[in-house]
């Protein structure tokens, strides 16, 4: 979270979040306050501090499991698990996410582990917030309600989180008392009803905007009611999520007063000179050159920084989007639509087994213009850094492929101000837990499935016209390939092509394909389509077709397959169930 100043998080960190945490091993091995004094907490400034503690966990960096797998962003459990990208870089390079990528992980997996205790920690320090302040005395009634409210709303968000990594989770409340060791809590019952709970006391007493302090990072009304109505998605509640999200698209406003709205340029939801923006709903705030050792920037993506030289970070090249899904972003020549269904049987053109030395020229058919700030494709801008020279910026192409990442990355021009001078090299680039093209997708999904077709309709154009309309928010070429500080034209760097929906829809099935794979489209590589196709209900079928064609040029796949009702979900840590003596059990991954 931020207060008053960007870096106030960094003072939270290393004067709470270090000082409580650092030192633990896990979520359960010992209470969280350590051996600070209860009275040096037990106040307005020790709670509110404690909850920034909790605010800081989001990104899932600098708590007991601190690890660039524990990254919230959930790039390994969301993109590399699913059908948009490959673990990328070298064959034997980071072994637990081979694991999750052919769908093959055990309960020893540190990825696993790791996110685990990120997620865990996280609900820890909002319980400690809760403890503590039924222990102080000077915290006013209206005060404790709104930290009340915060601390629900982080609990609910981390159990959400969890739900959905590992389904039959353990629910823990601040009634229990780690100081007293008990690390029996088991997790066989469902725990929606207590999420759904949490999240509502958050709804209903969180503040609708921060503008009176400026604390853009802190949850507000319409962030919990917006979570709340995700929760419902994969309940499949769809009225519940629709009454939500109708509120919200009409009377919604950013944590700074702003209304909702989708912003002009797609590409300003990833630079973080325009982060905390209109379509900002709830964001992990991230800061830069603060003394924090890099932990308050993007530490857990540094990784998937491209690997070679002259390029953002130099390590480590995971993370590479897939063949599959740059072909989503075909278009069709005459009305600029998806090939809903036909669209990976040709091959969107790359430069895989091609030298940067040989010449290339990349394709030349209509694409969505989303994809080249989703995907670096050699012969086109690369951000500012120049144009993609192709092989020579892939750490491993036979391996993992000829595309790089992009949605996470810095400016050349932001070298140093809004990136950490130290490695691991992370930006200040905020992570989008959810933006307002998201709450309209769930909102057309909700009226394809309880309201109108055509409202549905609505909801997708107007995701795509955002950038249909404005070719000022495309990638276009430079001024000078020899020097991109120069700048760019007005010339679109590819063969753009984006059209909207024109004909009435009638057919819900037609209807229900074409959201979800607006959803691919619109927010491919940001950790949510693994999720997605799980809530769908099709993740066995789509991950084993994806497998069977992708198997022929990433050959480690061969033998792949997705397994239905078990790889849905993670397996549990093992040393969490020997902790538990028995009360965690997991029937998926016995």
């Amino acid at each position: 979270m931020k207060k008053k100043k960007v870096w106030f998080s960094v003072i939270a960190i290393l004067g709470f979040t270090f000082l409580f945490y650092a030192c633990s091993k896990s979520f359960l091995d010992k209470p969280a306050l350590g051996s600070v004094d209860e009275s040096t907490l037990a106040n307005k400034a020790g709670v509110e501090g404690l909850l920034i503690g909790a605010y800081s966990m989001l990104d899932g960096i600098g708590g007991a499991a601190n690890n660039f797998d524990g990254a919230a962003t959930n790039w390994i459990f969301g993109d590399i698990a699913s059908d948009d990208s490959y673990k990328g870089t070298q064959p034997g390079d980071g072994s637990e996410i081979n694991e999750i990528e052919t769908y093959r992980p055990t309960n020893g997996n540190s990825a696993v582990i790791a996110r685990w205790g990120g997620i865990y920690d996280g609900i820890q320090r909002s319980n400690d917030v809760l403890r503590m302040m039924a222990k102080a005395t000077d915290i006013e009634t209206a005060d404790q309600v709104r930290i009340k409210a915060e601390a629900l709303f982080l609990r609910g968000f981390y159990h959400f989180e969890a739900k959905k990594l590992w389904d039959m989770v353990p629910y823990i409340d601040e009634t229990i008392s780690y100081a007293a060791g008990n690390t029996d809590v088991p997790n066989n019952v469902d725990i929606w009803p207590k999420i759904e709970a949490d999240m509502q006391f958050a709804a209903d007493n969180l503040p609708a905007d921060w503008s009176s302090t400026g604390e853009k990072g802190k949850a507000n009304k319409w962030a919990a009611m917006t979570v709340l109505a995700k929760i419902y998605m994969f309940e499949h509640k769809y009225t519940e999520a629709k009454q939500l999200l109708d509120n919200v698209i009409a009377n919604g406003v950013t944590a700074t007063g702003e209304h909702y709205a989708l912003l002009p340029h797609y590409a300003d939801n990833f630079n973080a000179e325009t982060k905390n923006n209109a379509e900002a709903v709830f964001q992990i705030q991230q800061s830069v050159n603060d003394g924090s050792g890099g932990y308050n920037a993007t530490w857990g993506e540094a990784l998937t920084y491209p690997n070679g030289a002259g390029v953002p970070g130099g390590c480590c090249g995971f993370n590479q989007p897939s063949q599959n899904l740059v072909n989503t972003f075909r278009t069709d020549p005459v009305t600029g639509l998806p090939y809903l269904d036909t669209f990976n049987d040709i091959d969107v053109k790359n430069d895989q087994g091609v030298e940067s030395s040989a010449s290339f020229t990349p394709e030349t058919g209509t694409l969505d213009p989303r994809l080249d700030w989703t995907v670096g494709r050699r012969g086109l801008p690369y951000l500012d850094w120049g144009i993609h020279p192709g092989k020579v910026w892939i750490r491993d192409q036979d391996n993992g492929g000829p595309y790089l990442a992009k949605k996470r990355f810095y400016w050349k021009y932001q070298t140093g101000t809004l990136e950490e001078t130290s490695w691991p090299n992370g930006n200040a680039n905020n992570y989008s837990f959810i933006r307002f093209a998201d709450v309209l997708l769930w909102a057309a999904e909700c009226e394809i499935e309880v309201g109108s077709l055509e409202q549905a309709r609505v909801y997708v154009n107007q995701v795509r016209d955002r950038i249909a309309a404005n070719p000022d928010g495309w990638v276009h070429t430079y001024v000078d390939d020899a020097d991109p500080s120069k700048g760019f034209t007005s010339t679109p760097a590819a063969n753009y092509k984006i059209g909207l929906y024109t004909t009435v829809w009638t057919d819900q099935a037609f209807a229900r394909k074409a959201v979800q794979f607006e959803r691919r489209l619109e927010l491919g590589m940001e950790g949510h389509r693994f999720f997605d196709l799980v809530r769908y209900g099709t993740a066995d079928l789509v991950l084993n077709a994806y497998v069977a064609k992708e198997k022929s040029v990433r050959t480690y796949l061969n033998g792949v397959v997705f397994t239905k009702n078990k790889n849905e979900y993670f397996p549990l840590p093992q040393s969490e169930m020997d902790k538990s003596h028995g009360a965690l059990k997991d029937p998926r991954y016995p």
